[in-house]
C-alpha cells in the first residue's frame, strides 16, 4: 500500500510550476538517464498533479537533475491543501514490475 502526498497547487503559483515541471522534461529528454520513467499526470480540476517515478536505482538520478533541484525547490510553497490517501495498484503493465 502506498501513501502519495498530494497538494493543489495554488492558482497563482500554476504557471511557475507548469514551467519548473516543463524544465525538468526537457532535461530527462536531453539527458536520457537510462531506465528512469516519469509520467505527471494533471487532474482534472487543472491545478492538483500525480508524479509516477519508477527506475532501477532511485531517487537518483532525479535529485542531481538541476531542473528537478529547480522543481523541488519552493513545492510546498508553491502547493497548498496536502492530503494522504492510500492507494494500491490494481494492474500495471510495463511499469516496472
Amino acid at each position: 500500500m502506498w501513501r502519495p502526498r498530494l497538494g493543489a497547487v495554488r492558482p497563482e503559483r500554476l504557471d511557475e510550476h507548469l514551467a519548473l515541471l516543463d524544465q525538468v522534461y526537457r532535461e530527462l529528454a536531453h539527458t536520457r538517464p537510462p531506465g528512469l520513467r516519469y509520467l505527471s499526470l494533471r487532474l482534472a480540476d487543472g491545478h492538483r498533479f500525480i508524479d509516477v517515478v519508477i527506475g532501477p536505482r532511485l531517487p537518483a538520478p532525479l535529485p542531481l537533475l538541476p531542473a528537478f533541484v529547480r522543481y523541488r525547490t519552493g513545492f510546498d510553497e508553491r502547493c497548498e491543501d496536502f492530503e494522504m490517501s492510500e492507494v494500491s495498484v490494481s494492474g500495471s503493465y510495463g511499469m516496472g514490475e
